[in-house]
């Protein structure tokens, strides 16, 4: 990855710092989307000048277009994507959960990585090269009580990733999705005390996998969906 230019999502949480780390020791160039500056600077204040910090709200469409649009005028281009940003919530019975919820879901793990595609999608073509990779669920692959929310929102990613796929690979552009189970993080360790921490999946055993998918390797892949399920 020396010399290219990855940019990733939801780069201030555990899955994104796993992920950003393993870039850093291939010799690529980090664009680094966070929702917050003040927490880009908490987890990437030590970066070096040549790697690019983006506060951006990725709901919003002409937002995560200035944030792709910042990148490529930086570096010049945008070699990968790696669509990290993305949120967690239970809801009880479709019938019984407040009809925000969806909308919180849908634009928390679907239209951020949608609108971030969209605007870095035409420098790609243009290229005739590029790499995504976009975060799905093992949970989305069939729907789940008190879940239904997320798992919706999850199967969209997913979908959405295969027709991306179908799409752009005559384009030169590879489109994969990953499919963790639980990942191994303090929020879920503090939320399932009881649970066999060593038998989730490590973040950095998944970002490890991306890493493999926005490589040269994988470039035979597309629309490929891909569990990394760590022992359960």
């Amino acid at each position: 990855m020396a010399d290219k230019t990855v940019l990733i999502t939801g780069a201030t949480g555990n899955l994104g710092r796993a992920v950003a780390e393993s870039f850093l020791k291939e010799g690529a160039r980090l664009a680094l989307v966070g929702s917050r500056k003040e927490s880009l600077e908490r987890a990437y204040g030590g970066l070096a000048a040549e790697h690019l910090g983006l506060a951006a709200d990725l709901g919003d469409a002409l937002a995560a277009a200035g944030a792709v649009a910042e990148a490529e005028r930086v570096f010049g281009r945008i070699d990968a994507v790696c669509a990290i940003a993305g949120a967690f919530e239970m809801g009880g019975a479709v019938h019984e959960a407040p009809p925000e919820l969806a909308e919180r879901m849908m634009k928390a793990n679907v239209a951020t990585m949608v609108n971030v595609v969209r605007a870095a999608v035409p420098g790609m073509i243009a290229r005739k090269s590029g790499k995504i990779v976009t975060i799905g669920s093992t949970a989305a692959l069939k729907g789940t009580a008190g879940m239904g929310a997320y798992t919706a929102s999850k199967s969209t990613v997913m979908r959405l990733t295969e027709s991306m796929a179908a799409e752009l690979r005559g384009s030169g552009i590879n489109v994969n999705c990953v499919l963790p189970s639980t990942i191994d993080t303090p929020e879920n360790r503090a939320g399932m005390p009881k649970a066999d921490f060593s038998k989730w999946v490590k973040p950095v055993e998944l970002a490890a996998v991306i890493a493999f998918l926005c490589s040269d390797g994988a470039s035979a892949m597309h629309g490929a969906l891909v569990p990394v399920v760590g022992l359960v």
